[in-house]
């Protein structure tokens, strides 16, 4: 059994919320070729590991002495640990910080069965080995110095957390503004289509792409609005002092929707660029279009940074 304080179990969930920091910025950085600073938080922690290894500390308690129980309940405790935190993580943010959509045997993406093997034995190793090093270096620290480094330590992670969940849901308010300008977009195009359609004489609307980025959109909005005029000036009549009216709206809203879509691209705060940064594999069931491009644009913002000289 263990019997800590509870300095103490607070000190050995920020240690290994920073083991698993480095284990996890590690192997994606070496799996990226480049430097990933993984994770929710800004700082060199990761609170699903901290929270994973305690889960595995507090339910392998009553069967220290049969690792079968103890894997089971390591499997049991950590994969309900990693489905609570996914789909309230989804829920807050309307993004997946991990999927498991391409495993076998997952349930929604959130969990899979060779996560929940991986997880059992994972617990073996952390209460068999792991634990018992980190257990004694930690008892060996006087108890005084150990509180005021688990107080500090308080301090900062609260802040970062504070700052992290901040961005995350203000991430989240950007792709739903990014999906509500695309849809304005939309309908401002097929509006503009009939329009030309009509003062063609024709009946041609093009369907637009879903795959079409939003910038794209924009020159053929430009472009619309141009044979629009173009067609107000060589072919004045009824219908068409009827249309400048509408025109005129059309363009006062896209130029609305245009300015939008600049505050959303520019994205300037950078816990949320470190977000993206530091979960390249993030996903959205929903609005995984406005991610992506936002993926995009911070790559070609960090591009843009590395290949600025730098000045004396």
């Amino acid at each position: 059994m263990y019997h800590y304080t509870a300095i103490q179990w607070l000190f050995f969930f920020y240690f290994y919320c920073f083991f698993g920091w480095v284990f996890e910025s590690t192997y994606v950085s070496i799996k990226s070729r480049h430097f990933v600073n993984r994770g929710f938080m800004r700082g060199p922690f990761l609170p699903i590991y901290g929270s994973g290894a305690i889960m595995m500390l507090v339910v392998s308690m009553p069967f220290q002495d049969n690792l079968i129980l103890t894997y089971l309940a390591g499997c049991v405790g950590a994969t309900l640990l990693e489905l609570v935190t996914g789909m309230t993580m989804e829920a807050l943010f309307k993004v997946r910080y991990w999927d498991y959509s391409n495993q076998k045997f997952n349930y929604k993406g959130h969990i899979c069965l060779s996560s929940t093997i991986a997880w059992g034995f994972l617990t073996i190793f952390m209460t068999q080995f792991l634990h018992k090093g980190v257990e004694k270096l930690v008892l060996s620290i006087p108890y005084n110095i150990l509180t005021i480094l688990t107080v500090v330590l308080s301090v900062y992670i609260v802040a970062d957390f504070t700052l992290s969940f901040k961005a995350a849901m203000d991430l989240r308010d950007v792709l739903i503004g990014l999906d509500k300008v695309r849809a304005e977009m939309e309908k401002i195009q097929k509006r503009l289509d009939v329009l030309i359609a009509v003062a063609n004489d024709e009946r041609e609307t093009r369907k637009l792409e879903r795959e079409e980025r939003a910038d794209e959109w924009m020159e053929n909005l430009e472009e619309r609005f141009s044979k629009v005029r173009e067609h107000l000036t060589t072919n004045p009549g009824v219908f068409m002092d009827n249309v400048k009216d509408e025109l005129a709206e059309l363009r006062s809203k896209y130029l609305v929707e245009k300015e939008h879509r600049l505050q959303f691209d520019r994205l300037k705060d950078f816990y949320q660029r470190s977000l993206i940064k530091g979960n390249p594999g993030m996903y959205s069931r929903k609005f995984n279009e406005a991610l992506e491009e936002l993926k995009k644009a911070v790559n070609e913002l960090s591009l843009i940074h590395i290949s600025e000289p730098t000045r004396p």
